[in-house]
Parts: C-alpha cells; sequence; structure tokens
C-alpha cells in the first residue's frame, strides 16, 4: 500500500488550470482498482492518495502521468507501508508481516 503526498510546486492558479485534467486521471485510477481514497490538504497546499498496486515501480510510473506533474505544478512524495490492520472495509488489503 501506498500514501501519495503531492505538494504543489506553482500557484494555485497553474494548480487550477490543470485541475480538470488531475480530476480524469484520479477517476481513471479509482476504475482501475489503484486508488483507495484521495483529497486535497488543509490549507490547500497539495493533496493525498491512498493506492494499491503491485509494486514501487508502478506507483512511480503512474504518479509521473498525473497532468499536475506534466504540468509541472506539483512534485509527489511516495511512502510504501505494510498494512498490518485495516478497517473492515479494506480488510482485502490487509498483509502480514514476514
Amino acid at each position: 500500500m501506498f500514501v501519495l503526498e503531492l505538494t504543489y510546486t506553482a500557484p494555485l492558479e497553474a494548480v487550477d488550470a490543470a485541475l480538470e485534467a488531475h480530476v480524469a486521471w484520479l477517476d481513471e485510477q479509482y476504475a482501475a482498482g489503484i486508488f483507495l481514497a484521495s483529497g486535497r490538504k488543509s490549507p490547500r497546499d497539495g493533496g493525498v492518495i491512498l493506492a494499491v498496486t503491485e509494486d514501487r515501480a508502478r506507483i512511480e510510473e503512474i504518479a509521473a502521468g498525473d497532468p499536475l506533474v506534466t504540468a509541472d505544478v506539483c512534485a509527489y512524495r511516495i511512502t510504501e507501508f505494510v498494512a498490518t490492520k485495516t478497517a473492515p472495509a479494506l480488510e482485502r488489503y490487509r498483509e502480514t508481516l514476514g
């Protein structure tokens, strides 16, 4: 499982100009079963995405395709973690240490 932290690197006007494409990209990742939750940070200086995929290389490839990245208005920080406890709704994503 991955936590993707987005940090805006440009003024909000530039971010907003790419936002429609970013939302469409988010929808594609949700449809593919990769993204589990996402939203803006408060204060609005970026966002957070909770994701699952087979490996770090794949999530880095996905993040690189974000229209906010291709518009050069945001940077990603990707943190991988082992979800050993989850809410019941996320039970299928639980992992065991080993």
